[in-house]
Formats: structure tokens, C-alpha cells, sequence
């Protein structure tokens, strides 16, 4: 039976607005997504948030700043602005520790907060393509950046474009996932969204101080990633002292969707263990 979505928001430092939904209970996972027009934490993981409850966790799905129905601001967007503002909302929403589950700029994030953020217990790290192990330069030189170049931001962005972008993530035999229902969810997202949150990001290279993380780390990748490449799964495996790695075949920037269901069984596998 599915659990009930519920949601909150709050006001963080800076005077932004956060928002938070939950489901299930029992120990804490929090689920961090990506970047992107029209992201969410309820859509980049709707084929994973209800099989985490079912399983017996409590699934906590924020919405970043500059996503969702958090505030969108004309603003820098540096990765502690992402971290802090989370961690504001997490610690008002009862959250002060749990496992971490983030997919691009949301793994960057979970790293920093396992780094830098020690009033927050990390469990374990759940990984999915993640960011911010290079240098930001060397992301802007991925295939998979030059085409989610569009009108995103302005009046002549529309559906057709939010449509090809999701597509842009995933691998051609995938392009099922890109539903009438998952378009409009994220174009009523995107629409409101400035410039800002795309153009504005700036992120660390965190890749040097991966051997600081001393929590169990599962990473998952896809081999035709076009926006973080697969290669950097070695730095992982060269750098944690707690690793493990998987990477899937035909399988785009997406794992989460386009392999949810095998997803979904090697992180709670991972988890539970």
C-alpha cells in the first residue's frame, strides 16, 4: 500500500523558503536530486521514494533552492548555499542525521555535508553519478552540457523543450521514462524558475578530500553518462577507504529512473547490510 506523501516548508537563513515532504518511517534516508530544469525531489525519485518506504525507511524528499516549491532566487548558487539551506530545513524538520541519497549536484552535496557538516550524522552515502569530484570547467566540456542548451529562463521555453531535456539525460533505449505526466510536473517547475539556478551554480572540486569520507560510500554510474563521466568512478575507488561501485550498460545520467527497479534493490541491499 502506498504511503502518503506529506509536506512542509520552512524559512531558512538568508530568509528563503525550503521544502520538505516525507513518507514511510523508521531510520532516515534523505534523498538529494540533481540540477536541471524543473527538478524536484518528488520527480527525480518517484520510482524510488515508495519501495524506500515500503522497506521500512523514512523517505525525506527536500526540494532544493532554486528547484520545486522552494524559493528560486537571482542569486550565485554555490554548493553551501545548497548545503546549509538544507541542513536549516532538515534540522527544523526533526532531521539532525541519516543515510544520504544523491544523484549529480544532490551527490556533490551529500559529500559536503559528510565533510564539512559533522552536526549531521551520515549513515551511509548512496551515489549516483555524482558532481563536484573535478574541477567545475571540466563539466561545461561534457556533450551531455552542450545540449541542454535552450530557451530555458524565458518566455519561448516550453514543453517541447522540457521534453528533449529530460530526454538529454537518459540513454535512447530509456526514452519511455519521458512521460507526458513527468513533462508537465517538471515545465510547471521550470516556469518558474530565473536563469540563475543553471547559470550561477558554482561547485567545488571535492575529489582531492575523498579520502576524509570515512562513511560507506555505493556509487552507481552509467556508461553513457554524457554530463558526469563514468571515468570518475575511479576516483572513488582510488581515493574512499569504504567504496564500492557499480555501472550499468546503456544507461544515461538517470540510474535512479532508467535502472530504477535494480537501483532500488542494491541500495537497500547496500543499506540494510
Amino acid at each position: 500500500m502506498a504511503s502518503e506523501l506529506s509536506r512542509r516548508t520552512y524559512s531558512v537563513t538568508g530568509g528563503y523558503d525550503i521544502s520538505v515532504a516525507e513518507l514511510g518511517q523508521g531510520p532516515v534516508v534523505v534523498f538529494i536530486h540533481g540540477s536541471g530544469p524543473g527538478a524536484s525531489g518528488a520527480s527525480n525519485f518517484r520510482q524510488n521514494a515508495q519501495v524506500f518506504a515500503d522497506a521500512g525507511y523514512r523517505v525525506i524528499l527536500p526540494d532544493l533552492i532554486g528547484y520545486g516549491a522552494s524559493s528560486k532566487p537571482e542569486t550565485d548558487y554555490p554548493l553551501e548555499l545548497f548545503t546549509q539551506t538544507l541542513l536549516d530545513a532538515l534540522k527544523q524538520h526533526g532531521i539532525t542525521g541519516g543515510h544520504l541519497v544523491g544523484n549529480s549536484l544532490g551527490g556533490g552535496i551529500a559529500l559536503q555535508i559528510a565533510l564539512d557538516h559533522p552536526e549531521f550524522a551520515v549513515g551511509k552515502l548512496v551515489l549516483m553519478a555524482p558532481g563536484c569530484v573535478a574541477e567545475q570547467a571540466s563539466y561545461f566540456t561534457m556533450p551531455g552540457i552542450a545540449k541542454m542548451r535552450s530557451g530555458f529562463g524565458s518566455p519561448e521555453f516550453n514543453k517541447d523543450e522540457q521534453r528533449r531535456l529530460i530526454g538529454n539525460l537518459m540513454h535512447p533505449s530509456s526514452a519511455h521514462h519521458v512521460t507526458d505526466a513527468l513533462v508537465e510536473e517538471r515545465f510547471a517547475v521550470a516556469r518558474t524558475q530565473p536563469k540563475d539556478v543553471l547559470a550561477r551554480v558554482k561547485t567545488p572540486n571535492l575529489g582531492p578530500r575523498l579520502g576524509e569520507v570515512k562513511q560507506p560510500i555505493f556509487v552507481l554510474w552509467g556508461l553513457n553518462d554524457e554530463f558526469c563521466p563514468e571515468s570518475h568512478a575511479r576516483i572513488f575507488l582510488d581515493a574512499a577507504p569504504d567504496v564500492r561501485c557499480l555501472t550499468f550498460s546503456q544507461t544515461g545520467h538517470w540510474v535512479q529512473v532508467e535502472r530504477a527497479e535494480e537501483f532500488n534493490r542494491y541500495s537497500l541491499a547496500f543499506l540494510n547490510g
